[in-house]
């Protein structure tokens, strides 16, 4: 009975964090969407091809169930799924993504949370369903918090989901930071 709660609760988790994630591109330009939004490259569609490769990878390889999506060998990752090309579409990384949520969703349905799976790049390869559930749900929430955090320096727009975004108050917005500044600045000063 707790195994079944537990596998319905973390795949319920899941499935909201995919949605969260892929709001985030939501109504952005193609620029938008791709442009590196910090030093080192990290762009929201990037974010979503790169757990498409992760659910691909984990819910798939590690479980004996290859993916129907092309990936490289993981031992030839080279960073090609954390951006998109200009070949690549918007249209095509997303229905990728929910096409690999597809055969994540049959690997959990179908497996035990005891399931055994083995992943070649852990130290200890040999793992479960239930860790790899863990696993990946920590690298969505992860990266869905970078693209909260990215989606915000592009337009502003915050929230888990878009039933619960509140309008944009601009001036309250920059009262609160301008409060947070000069509390940062009073620390400093008295630290100095």
């Amino acid at each position: 009975m707790i195994d079944e709660f537990a596998k319905d609760n973390l795949h319920g988790r899941l499935r909201r964090d995919r949605k969260a994630l892929l709001w985030k591109v939501d109504g952005l330009s193609e620029y938008d969407a791709r442009r590196p939004l910090t030093a080192t490259g990290t762009n929201l569609l990037g974010l979503v091809k790169h757990m498409a490769a992760v659910e691909a990878r984990y819910f798939g390889e590690v479980f004996g169930r290859p993916s129907p999506e092309p990936l490289l060998r993981w031992q030839d990752h080279d960073g090609s799924d954390l951006w998109v090309t200009e070949n690549e579409t918007r249209d095509q990384i997303i229905e990728s993504y929910r096409r690999t949520w597809g055969h994540s969703d049959a690997t959990i349905d179908e497996l035990a949370l005891d399931a055994l799976g083995h992943v070649p790049w852990w130290p200890e390869s040999t793992t479960n369903l239930f860790a790899v559930l863990v696993h990946v749900l920590g690298e969505i929430n992860r990266h869905a918090g970078h693209a909260d955090i990215l989606r915000e320096s592009v337009d502003g727009r915050t929230g888990l989901r878009p039933e619960h975004e509140m309008p944009i108050d601009e001036e309250a917005r920059a009262a609160y930071c301008a409060k947070i500044e000069q509390a940062a600045g009073s620390a400093a000063s008295v630290k100095e």
